[in-house]
């Protein structure tokens, strides 16, 4: 399985991240708003709200991972969790006509559906990637195509959801629509992934651990995994943060609540798109740990920057903007292609294939992190004042609420992604400890 993957494979595998892309970024970026603009919830319940379905997803993602394991390989996931997604999904935003507690809890119930459903797509899906190939450059290629194709999915729905709100007439029924477009990725990605992967090299079913208790305590005693997985975690936390300002920082900051959203991502991701090759060059140089190191460092220091915005042109803003999501980029090809180095470090120390267990714990970690991120910066909203709407408009601010806009927006992530790399100390996979020691591997131990 080390020969180089067909393009349809990378295309076809990629195609998925246009599911995970749209779950990833969508809520994350209106579903915080729409409950304290439109439904009338305070900034601080309103984060709790977005913060407990996807918290769920530590729970589930594990169990998916080891469903996915035992039965059925993995491509029949992709159409059964995708199309449920999808269905689910579009129900978060169809909520009845009104405000209120009942409303909210419609809200929070459908989120916490399309969680579940969710994790039996994304769980099989980060899974593949370790059995389809075992080549170390390999992954990275087949993981450039995948970031490439989520970056694309987050240009496409985080800019255009909004644009269909308006167009469908804000509020509530604008919304409804914005579910119904979004549903329509999904099920785009979720073929497109089952369809594309169809005839694609799979590692044969190798024994796996007797219970989940036991895979968990394989996971926990994988150090590479540990480290890189607690980086990730933090880091998402950081990302989901500024996700869930966009909207506010449109508003309040750059004051361009109508195409403000659109414009910041399309310069987010345009970018992002362009540096894929480059960042492929980089990693191949240098070795993805210190490349995801650097990356980590662009965004950073990019958001810190980003603090100047309401005394700045606004080309500068769109350039940072620009930026940020260059290193976004690079942590995301450089982070998902070191996650099947570590389903493969553990694959050649046990004899077992539990990529299930791995994914299902990386995709949980990631949804906490994405899920505090709203919760975060929901917290520093109240904190600093933000006054909630039910017009479906969001309020005016005065100007110590305005601050804590900006600052959730840009020093917030800026210090939650820069600082993470911390947990990253150790981390010593690289190729050739991988494949040059295979006597050391087996004893549990990177080699070195």
């Amino acid at each position: 399985m080390s020969a180089g993957l067909p393009r349809r494979v990378h295309i076809g595998y990629a195609s998925g991240s246009l599911a995970t892309g749209t779950f990833g970024t969508v809520p994350g970026l209106l579903l915080l708003p729409y409950l304290t603009d439109t439904m009338g919830v305070a900034a601080g319940f309103a984060g709790l709200l977005v913060l407990v379905p996807k918290a769920w997803d530590v729970l589930v993602n594990p169990v998916a991972g080891r469903i996915s394991d035992r039965w059925g390989g993995r491509r029949p996931y992709l159409l059964g969790g995708g199309f449920a997604l999808a269905l689910l999904f579009a129900a978060i935003f169809a909520a009845p006509a009104g405000t209120g507690a009942g409303a909210a809890a419609y809200v929070a119930v459908a989120f916490l559906a399309s969680a579940t459903a969710y994790a039996f797509f994304q769980v099989p899906y980060v899974a593949m990637p370790a059995e389809i190939t075992d080549g170390y450059a390999e992954r990275t290629r087949l993981m450039t195509w995948r970031v490439a194709f989520l970056a694309l999915a987050i240009l496409v729905s985080g800019a255009i959801a909004p644009l269909v709100v308006n167009a469908g007439g804000d509020g509530i029924p604008g919304h409804r629509w914005m579910g119904l477009f979004c549903a329509a990725l999904i099920v785009l990605g979720a073929v497109g992934a089952y369809a594309g992967t169809r005839g694609a090299p799979t590692s044969p079913v190798r024994e796996s651990e007797p219970s989940l208790r036991a895979q968990l305590r394989v996971a926990a005693g994988n150090r590479p995994f540990r480290l890189l997985l607690a980086c990730f975690v933090v880091q998402a936390a950081g990302i989901g943060t500024m996700l869930a300002g966009v909207k506010y920082f449109a508003d309040h900051v750059i004051e361009r609540p109508d195409d403000g959203p659109t414009v910041l991502f399309a310069c987010f991701v345009g970018p992002a798109l362009l540096v894929m090759p480059v960042w492929r060059r980089v990693g191949a140089r240098a070795g993805k740990p210190r490349a995801f190191g650097w990356a980590s460092l662009i965004f950073s220091a990019a958001a810190l920057a980003l603090v100047a915005a309401p005394a700045l042109p606004p080309i500068a803003v769109y350039l940072l903007v620009a930026a940020i999501g260059c290193g976004y980029a690079g942590e995301q090809v450089f982070a998902l292609s070191m996650l099947p180095d570590c389903i493969a470090y553990d694959t050649a120390r046990t004899g077992r294939r539990q990529a299930g267990v791995f994914t299902g714990l990386w995709t949980a970690g990631e949804t906490l992190g994405l899920a505090l991120g709203p919760g975060i910066y929901a917290v520093v909203l109240q904190i600093f004042g933000y006054v909630s709407s039910a017009s479906g408009e969001a309020a005016a601010q005065d100007g110590t609420a305005r601050l804590g806009v900006l600052l959730g927006f840009t020093v917030l992530p800026a210090v939650v992604v820069g600082a993470a790399l911390l947990l990253m100390r150790g981390y010593d996979l690289t190729e050739e400890r991988l494949y040059g020691d295979r006597h050391v591997v087996a004893e549990g131990r990177p080699a070195g």
